[in-house]
């Protein structure tokens, strides 16, 4: 009897009888993803995850899963004729994300909610609902590759390394990728998906792109802060590398490492903030050459090669990092301090790399993604 050929989300099995479970966040390229499937003939099941209230969040543009964007994805979901959940996270997302996010900033680090969001939210939580949907495999419109290697599925930068989100996604577990597809990671540039957007039909074609972080209004971190946690934006000093007093500021939580404009302490060569202090509620300043490192100390590494973490050869694994996601990867020496700890040795300078970003592993030759940590100290 003659094999199965595969369809194009791997499986043995027609479209018809592949129930996939697709993450809409009402923006087009979720909606890309689950257009695309449901043309394909797929069994598709939109869901979108309502993650804090809708009344603060109407009053906002340009936000993901907010209330305009849940009924953008009904109305896809509407259009291309297959049934559309809300789900409602807000507690989930509260307890796992928002209030990490504060504290977080409170302790004087630059945290990345997005990738607790992927890591701890859509795919834990939301990933274990596709299965009790009996969902074969869940979609999203992330832009990142899954490949078929030697040892299994791998995860892989984009085609397009402009678009690309790996960054965001390296505490993916093998587990949840061998679930996961990513429809959209192949694709050289956003043109072609708002192009496919509108060869479908979709309403939301030209929709603009979210540039904040969902529960972040205008990108007002410290606003967040405080409302999170009253008294939070303490005055204090701001001091140079050697504890002088240069000027006060309006709390900590307003700064992040790297920042040379809005310091208020004009005069001289151009200073930047080095390191946050929020014990002593002080802000350090010093020249740009202050915020070079070669050396940097991970925790919560997830290692996503071929062999296991602590097999690493003699001087470490050899590897290219990002210490931020606007950053391009560079050649660094990877090398385990512990079954999930890590030293990052960069073979260059590099500034600006702050505690609670993450550092996320390439391999030195290729696209594949390595897995990453999250940056303690520099």
């Amino acid at each position: 009897m003659p094999e199965t050929a595969l369809n194009s989300l791997g499986f043995a099995k027609p479209p018809g009888e592949t129930r996939v479970v697709v993450a809409m966040s009402g923006g087009v390229d979720s909606s890309v993803v689950a257009a695309m499937l449901a043309r394909e003939g797929y069994d598709v099941v939109g869901v979108t995850l309502q993650l804090y209230d809708h009344g603060a969040a109407l009053a906002k543009k340009g936000a993901c899963c907010a209330g305009r964007d849940i009924h953008d994805a009904r109305r896809v979901a509407e259009e291309m004729g297959f049934p559309h959940y809300v789900l409602d996270y807000e507690n989930i997302f509260q307890e796992t994300v928002i209030d990490e996010f504060a504290d977080a900033y409170l302790a004087g680090s630059t945290p990345v909610p997005c990738i607790r969001c992927n890591e701890r939210v859509k795919f834990k939580d939301l990933l274990a609902t596709a299965k009790d949907l009996g969902a074969d495999c869940m979609a999203t419109g992330h832009y990142i590759q899954r490949l078929m290697g030697a040892n299994g599925p791998e995860l892989h930068r984009a085609a397009d390394f402009d678009r690309d989100q790996s960054y965001f996604l390296f505490s993916t577990t093998p587990e949840q990728l061998s679930y996961l597809r990513f429809p959209l990671g192949h694709l050289k540039s956003k043109a072609e998906t708002r192009a496919l957007a509108a060869e479908f039909g979709l309403s939301v074609a030209d929709k603009p792109d979210s540039q904040d972080i969902c529960f972040v209004p205008n990108g007002s971190y410290a606003d967040v802060i405080e409302k999170l946690r009253p008294g939070a934006a303490e005055p204090g000093d701001i001091v140079d590398l050697e504890g002088n007093v240069l000027g006060q500021h309006k709390g900590v939580i307003r700064y992040t490492v790297g920042q040379r404009r809005g310091l208020g302490i004009g005069g001289g060569d151009p200073l930047y903030v080095i390191r946050l202090d929020a014990d002593k509620r002080q802000v350090v300043v010093g020249p740009p050459e202050a915020l070079t490192t070669r050396s940097v100390r991970l925790k919560e590494v997830n290692w996503l090669g071929d062999t296991a973490f602590d097999t690493a050869p003699e001087g470490g694994w050899e590897v290219a990092v990002k210490v931020r996601s606007t950053r391009p990867p560079i050649p660094a020496r990877l090398i385990p301090t512990g079954p999930d700890t890590a030293r990052v040795d960069l073979l260059g300078p590099e500034a600006g790399v702050s505690p609670g970003q993450a550092c996320v592993f390439y391999a030195a030759q290729g696209s594949r993604v390595l897995g990453g940590g999250w940056i303690i100290s520099a």
